[in-house]
């Protein structure tokens, strides 16, 4: 599978689907009646929901059983390969929290000579471009890179420039607002020593945690999605997902791949897939740490998680046959892959399950087959065991126990933000890359001395 131009290029909609799906209800209606039917949908909402608790509940016990050891393993292998890397990042808009960025950019530890950084500068409208380039002439291993106004493709387009230019074994992606500890990068390496190993995942941390009470929710998530959720996915399958920011990519790969797909929202899931397709592989290593900022507001979570929403809905959409039809996985491989792929479809069931739900309290659809397993117990026991493990394996203090019913406003939203996604994506409607809003609240380097413009306030301990 060569080049990006595969299923993705298509055009979006699946209006007859709908209809289809609509047409398949009302028929079922008029021919078994109201209750058989819905009992029979719910009955396999519960086989769904049933599978995805058993998923939640092994990555957590794997998480739970080694993920703390493998966090404090002594460091193997960091010093004896140094292949030429090139980290590139897209900037749009983020003079809050660039000048951070790049100062940990530059703190790399890293020989300079095996080393490039180059950051694009997306057509942004502030002062990012200005402070870039001020960074740039104080020293030399930066190289900005100025995109016009208007030049598409979004964070793809930006990384696809920014890839022309350089000439290096692995590609090391950050996002603007991301500031890695210096040895991350020597940590994501590494992995490459393997031939079959294409790209590599880092755990990336929220910094910001006590901005806001949002924030503090995706903190917790955080801990969930990369302490739990992608080391089990390592540890049990071998499939981690490549996330777009803090990851490492083989370049020769990429470029015989036709680089990042524009025509995606969600590059990195994307690019997960024609590795795997490929025949290649994806590591996760949960010790190189790099530093994010978390959303700090209802209606930013809104506009990030609908992106990832829309962009996992097309990415099924897209490559689910050619998943199923790969020589290069395996029959477990291939379901764990459609399961990572369904994860934004999940709580658009999970809306079905709680209209079901109440519905039966009415006395409709009330059949046997609904009492087979509790929806409220899958719908909420799986995630919440992989938050609790978490926060247990993370070391937060005990009193972050409580941050757990935050969970639980932060999901409702996340049906609502999935259904819409949903429903948005198989109408067609269009949609391009949207940015995440910044704050610059938080750092964890100390600003640099001779930045001209918008000083970072004090760094929180790491």
């Amino acid at each position: 599978m060569r080049g990006r131009r595969t299923r993705g290029s298509r055009p979006d909609g699946h209006r007859w689907v709908l209809v289809a799906y609509a047409v398949a209800l009302a028929s079922a209606l008029v021919h078994w009646g109201v209750d058989p039917v819905l009992g029979g949908i719910a009955g396999a909402l519960n086989v769904v929901f049933g599978v995805y608790f058993f998923r939640h509940l092994g990555f957590a016990i794997a998480a739970a059983r080694w993920a703390e050891r493998d966090l404090v393993a002594a460091d193997v292998d960091l010093e004896g390969w140094t292949p030429s890397v090139a980290v590139l990042v897209s900037c749009k808009n983020e003079a809050l929290v660039v000048d951070g960025m790049v100062t940990a950019l530059l703190s790399l530890d890293y020989p300079v000579d095996r080393l490039t950084l180059v950051v694009v500068d997306d057509g942004s409208d502030d002062d990012t471009g200005a402070l870039l380039d001020a960074r740039a002439a104080l020293d030399t291993r930066l190289r900005v890179l100025h995109r016009a106004p208007g030049s598409g493709g979004g964070k793809s387009g930006a990384l696809n420039d920014a890839l022309a230019t350089v000439d290096a074994e692995i590609a090391l992606i950050f996002d603007a607002d991301h500031e890695p500890e210096p040895n991350a990068l020597r940590r994501l390496v590494r992995h490459f020593r393997d031939p079959r190993v294409s790209a590599v995942m880092g755990r990336c941390v929220i910094r910001n945690g006590q901005e806001s009470s949002m924030a503090t929710t995706v903190f917790v998530d955080f801990l969930s999605g990369y302490l739990v959720n992608e080391y089990g996915r390592q540890a049990l399958f071998e499939l981690p997902a490549y996330g777009g920011a803090n990851c490492a990519v083989r370049i020769s790969t990429l470029r015989a791949l036709g680089g990042w797909n524009p025509e995606t929202v969600t590059e990195d899931t994307d690019l997960t897939l024609r590795i795997l397709l490929a025949g290649q592989r994806v590591r996760y290593d949960l010790s190189a740490i790099d530093y994010e900022e978390a959303v700090v507001s209802a209606r930013r979570f809104w506009t990030q998680r609908y992106r990832w929403a829309r962009g996992h809905h097309k990415c099924f959409r897209d490559y689910t046959w050619s998943i199923l039809r790969s020589p290069h996985l395996t029959l477990v491989e291939k379901f764990e892959s459609l399961l990572f792929l369904l994860t934004y479809h999940v709580p658009v069931l999970c809306g079905i399950g709680l209209v079901l739900a109440a519905l039966r309290a009415f006395g409709i659809g009330d059949q046997p087959v609904v009492g087979l397993l509790p929806l409220s117990m899958l719908l909420l026991v799986g995630p919440l065991a992989e938050l609790a493990v978490g926060l247990m394996v993370g070391r937060v203090e005990r009193r972050a126990a409580w941050r757990l019913l935050g969970f639980l406003p932060a999901f409702a939203l996340s049906v609502w933000i999935t259904t819409r996604a949903y429903l948005d994506g198989m109408l067609g409607r269009p949609y391009t890359w949207v940015k995440t809003s910044r704050t610059g609240g938080t750092s964890t380097v100390a600003p640099a001395a001779a930045a001209p413009a918008h000083p970072q306030p004090a760094g929180v301990a790491r």
